[in-house]
């Protein structure tokens, strides 16, 4: 841990003290720090699974397999994904990892599309490929869709409900985040019928946009069960 506190946090290292407004993410300090995320790897009894539903979501493509690992990337990365391949009878030892996540340790991944045009196309077009989102929500800061992926890990399609990363820093610090930090659950098919019946992306991108009249959608603490969790 770094001895020196984060310009994102309390400086406090018992973390009694709050911040009542955001922090001015343009005066931060430049710090010799990675890039970008280059990939993630995986543990699975399932990699055929794993390999077609990357292939399908991401339209990932196999750079090299052998008996023990499969590389994939979808973008200019060598690799994004790598797949450890492990026994496939082991999906049977451990019949209830998937839920771990549940519970304790990394919840999800999030991937950011550059609109929501481009967030909803996708939905459609995972629709039609037998894909859903186990959580579709408005969080205030984000519209999201969750997904997982066959061995249970979660990834969030989101796209940024603020033009500038200052002002959802200042959302975090508003009341209306204080009063719902979890957010209101969204009809991404209504809000694509939306979107085509000519209504504006800023205005879709509100709390409650995605709600179909005549409906009440889960919200705050509500909006977290044990699917959505």
């Amino acid at each position: 841990m770094s001895a020196t506190p984060s310009p994102l946090q309390p400086s406090n290292p018992h973390g009694t003290e709050t911040r009542s407004t955001a922090p001015d993410l343009n005066g931060l300090p430049d710090r010799l720090v990675p890039e970008f995320i280059a990939h993630w790897v995986v543990k699975t009894a399932r990699s055929a699974e794993m390999i077609s539903w990357y292939g399908r979501v991401f339209g990932a493509r196999v750079v090299h397999e052998d008996s023990k690992i499969v590389f994939l990337t979808w973008d200019h990365e060598s690799h994004r994904l790598a797949l450890v391949k492990l026994p496939p009878p082991l999906r049977y030892v451990f019949p209830l990892a998937r839920f771990r996540r549940k519970t304790y340790g990394i919840d999800h991944l999030a991937f950011t599309f550059p609109s929501l045009t481009h967030l909803l196309r996708t939905y459609e077009r995972l629709k039609i490929a037998g894909i859903t989102p186990v959580w579709s929500i408005n969080h205030g800061p984000t519209t999201s869709l969750y997904y997982e992926d066959p061995e249970g890990i979660r990834l969030e399609f989101q796209v940024e409900n603020f033009p500038t990363a200052q002002q959802t820093a200042d959302y975090f610090n508003s009341r209306e985040f204080a009063d719902n930090p979890i957010g209101v659950d969204t009809d991404p098919d209504y809000l694509l019928q939306r979107l085509r019946s000519g209504a504006a992306e800023s205005d879709l991108l509100t709390r409650g946009a995605g709600t179909r009249p005549g409906t009440t959608p889960r919200s705050n603490k509500r909006a977290i069960t044990w699917k959505t969790l």
